[in-house]
């Protein structure tokens, strides 16, 4: 996956994909969703809010709905699929609108469907060797899952040294409190999580709060470099 970061003052046409998904903004909201008709508003508080990228993960039938109705009315956000297994999935996801793909792990198979889809993608890691393997194979930007569990900061920092081609996004128990420590990482280009959209917001359509817990998220880069 190529590392150059975008422009944040060109906008993307809703079919192009990022240049790179760790550097469109330092949180990428992980949203899981049942309900296809909650997808645009809340595509839309989370880009007003400054985050562009959004993964939506395959965890709910309604997903692939999901990803294609931001894809068409939320030209503003980069949507991409995550919890992605299976080339199939790769296929329907991308053929939605899916703009960049994530996985918690791989496999040859996977990868290669991956590479072959034409849009970013992170496939997960959370040891020294799948990095390497990874590595090996050209691709140097990764999900690093579970992030707390696999050793978190500490973890990550002691593979930057030997390393430095690795960068990651960290996700899987990572909050507004540990974010910060994350970001100072200097292989670390943004982080995963979902307290920007918590259930209880979704359940009252409260698109104001999201917004304004999207916003806090986005200033986390300045507050923490």
């Amino acid at each position: 996956m190529p590392s150059t970061p975008l422009p944040d003052s060109t906008p993307l046409p809703s079919s192009a994909p990022p240049a790179s998904v760790l550097d469109l903004a330092p949180v990428v909201p992980v949203v899981v969703l049942d309900d296809v008709a909650l997808a645009v508003p809340l595509a839309r508080a989370l880009v007003a809010g400054g985050l562009p990228a959004i993964e939506v993960t395959l965890r709910t039938p309604a997903a692939p709905e999901v990803i294609r109705a931001i894809a068409a009315e939320v030209p503003q956000a980069v949507v991409g699929a995550g919890t992605v297994l299976t080339p199939a999935q790769v296929t329907q996801c991308v053929s939605a609108g899916a703009r960049f793909l994530v996985s918690p792990g791989w496999t040859d198979t996977l990868l290669t469907a991956m590479t072959e889809s034409g849009v970013p993608f992170l496939p997960g890691v959370s040891t020294a060797s799948e990095v390497v393997a990874l590595l090996e194979r050209g691709v140097r930007e990764m999900k690093f899952f579970p992030a707390q569990a696999a050793g978190g900061t500490a973890y990550l920092k002691s593979l930057a040294a030997p390393l430095p081609q690795a960068r990651f996004c960290p996700t899987g128990g990572i909050g507004p409190d540990t974010a910060p420590d994350y970001l100072t990482l200097p292989n670390v280009g943004c982080v995963g999580g979902s307290w920007m959209v918590p259930a209880d917001a979704l359940a009252a359509r409260d698109w104001a709060r999201i917004e304004r817990l999207a916003r806090e998220a986005a200033a986390l880069r300045r507050a923490s470099r």
